[in-house]
C-alpha cells in the first residue's frame, strides 16, 4: 500500500522509448514522460530534461490553448515538433515542446533540466551566484540557460542520436532534441504555480534528481 503525500498521485513505470525517435505528433501528456532524460541542445548549450508538465489544448483549463488560438499560442496548434515560447510574468521566457497533430493544440513546458554542456555559456546567463544545480531549475531559469527570447518561438527542433557535432553559436536558432539513451524511472503528479486544473496529474519528474522542483520525491511506502 502507498501513503501519497498532498502533492504526489501517481508512479510512471520506467520510460520506454530509449534512443529512438520521439512522436511528437503524440498528445502531450504521452509525450511528456519520453522527454525525461532527453537533452535539448542549442550551440553549445546542452540540457539533459528531468522535470516537465503537460498541457492538453483546448481540453485543459491551464492551457494558453484552451481558448482557442491567440497571437500569443498558435504556434501550440502546430505542426509538432516546434518550440513555443512565451513570457511569464512579462519577465522570464519559458519554453515548450509543441505536441498533437498539425492543428489540434498541446505543449510539454520544460520546467527543470541539467546542464551537461556549455557551463561557461549558461554561467553567463545565469550569474555566479546560482549553485548548479539550480542553473536550470523552473521554467523561467531553464529559458534563461537556453538564451531563449520570444524571436526563436517557432523554431523547429529536430531530433539527432548524439551531441557529436552540434555547437556553434550560442543564438543560433537551431535547437536539437536527443532521445534518453537510457531508462529512468518518472514520477507523475499535480502541475506547479497554476490556479486552474490543479489536480490533474500532468507533470512528470526524475525522483530524487537535484535540478527538480520541490517537491521532487516518490511516494512512501507504508505498511
Amino acid at each position: 500500500m502507498l501513503r501519497w503525500s498532498r502533492f504526489v498521485r501517481l508512479i510512471g513505470a520506467q520510460i520506454s522509448k530509449v534512443g529512438g525517435v520521439i512522436d511528437f505528433s503524440e498528445t502531450a501528456d504521452v509525450v511528456a514522460p519520453q522527454l525525461l532524460g532527453a537533452v535539448l541542445c542549442r550551440g553549445p548549450v546542452a540540457i539533459r530534461l528531468t522535470e516537465v508538465e503537460a498541457y492538453l489544448g483546448e481540453s485543459d483549463p491551464a492551457s494558453h490553448a484552451y481558448k482557442g488560438p491567440t497571437p500569443r499560442c498558435q504556434t501550440m496548434f502546430g505542426p509538432p515538433s516546434h518550440l513555443y515560447v512565451y513570457a511569464s510574468y512579462g519577465i522570464h521566457r519559458a519554453g515548450n515542446l509543441v505536441c498533437s497533430p498539425d492543428g489540434t493544440a498541446g505543449g510539454v513546458l520544460m520546467r527543470a533540466g541539467e546542464v551537461v554542456a556549455g557551463m561557461d555559456v549558461v554561467r553567463a546567463r545565469r550569474g555566479d551566484k546560482a549553485p548548479e544545480a539550480g542553473l536550470a531549475r523552473g521554467p523561467g531559469n531553464l529559458g534563461q540557460a537556453l538564451g531563449l527570447d520570444l524571436d526563436v518561438n517557432g523554431s523547429i527542433v529536430e531530433q539527432a542520436d548524439s551531441m557529436t557535432g552540434l555547437g556553434g553559436d550560442p543564438d543560433t536558432r537551431t535547437f536539437t532534441l536527443i532521445p534518453p539513451q537510457e531508462t529512468s524511472d518518472y514520477v507523475q503528479g499535480p502541475r506547479i504555480g497554476i490556479s486552474k486544473s490543479q489536480h490533474a496529474p500532468l507533470r512528470f519528474w526524475i525522483p530524487g534528481h537535484p535540478t527538480v522542483s520541490t517537491p521532487r520525491s516518490r511516494p512512501r511506502p507504508t505498511s
